[in-house]
């Protein structure tokens, strides 16, 4: 996309953690630049605290919406109505909504109906008619992961230093003989006894209950379109876009997969270039090719592997 394409970005604070304000502007940026910066939230609710302290620091302008029924999420209706009067000022070349509520999605369809590029992000849970009707779609927690590992491994292991240890001056010691506790004669248990102890015993001796399977919190989110799903259609934008020989551009490649797959996006999968995910697939051959002897830029290209070598 072209940098100087315009974005109004609209957030639903209500559905939307504060830690991924950072990775919004980041993503947006490859796009274009934001000239509308909006979120949407009851700022009185304590729920939404955590947005306050950000929203300076990122130049973001918050919009109160109080809540007039408990339960009901009064911001999506602020938002929508926003993003209509933005859309027919025409200043803008794009959408960006930020939300994994599927209330958007008409609102998403009808911002492309009028030529917008839309763009949506959103959890790994975000319902899938969301997903389809935005131009592009990011998975905010599985981009706050893969950072948070990248994060941790260029961090240089710290080594703790050996504890010191301190010189205890010695102290005599004297032998005591311990004077022999008689034994103590314990009263024979009645059985009226032996009730009323089974009825004081902690609740820490009663026997475990069975406790309902939680998703464990370590495990990482997953795009919704599947590996699988993506294999199969690039067998199918191969065979049908390349030349006789077989070969088609990494470029065509990428732009035919982020059209099926609004959520298509490598990193999803574990990679940060699109070659490196074509190449791990392991049934592709790649070359590089220059238009020149003297030229710095290389295009790449890729075809399906021969059975035979494989």
């Amino acid at each position: 996309m072209n940098e100087d394409v315009t974005y109004a970005l609209l957030i639903d604070a209500e559905n939307i953690s504060s830690k991924y304000i950072k990775i919004i502007l980041d993503e947006l940026s490859n796009y274009g630049v934001a000239t509308y910066r909006r979120i949407y939230g009851d700022w009185t609710d304590s729920a939404n605290a955590s947005w306050k302290s950000v929203l300076l620091n990122y130049s973001v302008n918050p919009v109160q919406q109080y809540s007039y029924t408990q339960g009901k999420n009064a911001s999506d209706s602020a938002l929508i109505i926003d993003a209509m009067d933005i859309l027919y000022t025409g200043n803008v070349g794009g959408f960006c909504l930020v939300s994994s509520d599927s209330d958007f999605t008409r609102l998403a369809s009808r911002l492309r109906e009028s030529g917008k590029h839309v763009v949506g992000m959103g959890e790994s849970k975000t319902a899938s008619a969301f997903i389809s009707a935005c131009n592009q779609f990011k998975y905010l927690d599985i981009l706050f992961n893969q950072n948070s590992e990248e994060e941790k491994e260029k961090e240089p292991a710290r080594k703790e230093p050996p504890a010191a240890v301190a010189s205890v001056p010695k102290r005599t010691t004297t032998t005591r003989t311990a004077a022999k506790k008689k034994p103590r004669s314990v009263p024979a248990k009645t059985p009226e006894s032996k009730e009323s102890e089974a009825l004081q015993l902690p609740l820490e001796m009663e026997p475990p209950k069975e406790s309902a399977p939680q998703r464990s919190e370590n495990q990482r989110p997953e795009p919704q379109t599947k590996l699988t799903t993506i294999r199969r259609s690039l067998r199918t934008i191969i065979s049908e876009g390349s030349n006789d020989n077989g070969w088609i551009s990494a470029s065509k490649i990428g732009n035919q997969l982020a059209k099926r797959f609004p959520d298509f996006d490598v990193r999803n999968y574990g990679y940060s270039k699109l070659n490196q995910f074509i190449e791990s697939l392991g049934e592709y051959e790649m070359e590089q090719i220059s238009p020149n002897k003297d030229s710095r830029v290389t295009h790449i290209y890729f075809r399906l592997r021969d059975k035979k070598k494989m």
